[in-house]
């Protein structure tokens, strides 16, 4: 081997696949900028300290110096293998409840199927295929086409008892989800936090002044907040999309000038109140709205104090994969856009199906 092959030699130490986990953790507390890490450890980086891969030239080469080259396609997998499990998962229920119906009723569940579900669905009147085939937009003649309709609808109806019978089941049975889907732990600022600071489900939220889509949402979330009262609460972030809105950086610094002060939350609410306000004289102007001290607010705008902490928070809303407004991370888990309630309401509610699993679990007395 000649010495250019010695130098660049590259020797494998470690061939099995990488099973990773990927975490970015936070602490609160009323400095942003250094609030916000990312630790990416894999099941064999956290049995050893430091997992060797491979060597160049006599230098050791580790596990964790692959990750960050690897973050964004690790996030997509653990995604993926969210979906599987959960698509998994949910077939295993319906299967578990249906034979539990059966074994009850001393029947297989093939005969349950039959009792509950095939014998409840009736042949689709000629109305019911006249409407069906009216809606296709068929250019074939009706006759013709009888056989197949008769057949797609007779095969919706049965798909449709069978879902609302699996649904029946699952109540019946009392069921809860406790997978958890992949999660994002971002940090906040406790100064910034709307709700009680110690409630069990944490709504992180990346927003921006100028956002309508935004705007639309904080009537989502102060419903949100009403309904789950002490258990849920709301920590912004701010994530100015300073391209397409050229007050957004001022207003979201203007707000934390406001912090300052004890007073974010009415400023914040006046801000998206009155999305033609966000300029100079706007700003200000709102500022004696909700009596703030007018010199103290003009000196902390002039000298963009607050300039380097916005910038703190759009950096860890980057380096969590936030790429518009508004976006929500509930416990970790990432909802983006302007959502309907339902959507939040999902999310939250299996959140504290799992949280108060967990909960009885490390109550029940062990041997």
């Amino acid at each position: 081997m000649s010495q250019p092959d010695r130098i660049f030699s590259f020797a494998i130490l470690a061939v099995a696949p990488f099973l990773f986990a990927t975490r970015v953790s936070a602490q609160s507390g009323t400095n942003a900028a250094d609030d916000f890490s990312v630790s990416v450890q894999s099941q064999a980086f956290r049995a050893s300290a430091r997992q060797p891969v491979g060597t160049i030239a006599g230098r050791t080469i580790y596990e964790d110096e692959l990750l960050p080259l690897m973050e964004e396609q690790l996030q997509q997998l653990r995604n993926q293998e969210y979906e599987l499990k959960s698509r998994a998962l949910e077939k295993l229920i319906d299967q578990k409840v249906l034979e539990a119906a059966a074994s009850r009723k001393g029947i297989t569940t093939d005969r349950l199927i039959e009792q509950e579900v095939s014998s409840k669905v009736l042949d689709p009147t000629d109305s019911e295929i006249q409407a069906f085939y009216l809606g296709q937009r068929e250019r074939r003649p009706l006759e013709e086409m009888k056989p197949q309709l008769r057949e797609a609808l007779k095969l919706a109806k049965l798909q449709e008892v069978r879902q609302a019978y699996r649904e029946r089941l699952r109540r019946e049975s009392d069921v809860s989800i406790l997978l958890a889907p992949p999660k994002v732990e971002v940090g906040y600022d406790s100064s910034r936090i709307r709700g009680n600071p110690e409630a069990p489900v944490t709504i992180v939220e990346f927003s921006d002044f100028e956002c309508p889509f935004c705007r639309g949402s904080e009537e989502v979330i102060k419903n949100l907040l009403s309904k789950y009262g002490e258990k849920v609460k709301l920590a912004y972030r701010d994530f100015p999309l300073r391209q397409g809105h050229p007050h957004s950086e001022a207003a979201a610094e203007a707000s934390r000038c406001a912090s300052e002060q004890g007073k974010f939350w009415e400023y914040h609410d006046l801000l998206f109140s009155s999305p033609g306000k966000l300029d100079a004289s706007g700003l200000l102007a709102q500022a004696r709205a909700v009596q703030l001290n007018e010199t103290q607010f003009l000196s902390c705008l002039q000298t963009e104090k607050f300039k380097s902490a916005v910038e703190a928070d759009v950096k860890a809303g980057s380096r969590a994969r936030v790429s518009g407004t508004p976006a929500f991370f509930i416990n970790g888990v990432l909802i983006e856009g302007a959502q309907p309630v339902s959507v939040f309401e999902k999310t939250i509610d299996s959140e504290l199906v799992r949280l108060n699993a967990r909960s009885s679990h490390l109550d029940e007395p062990h041997d």
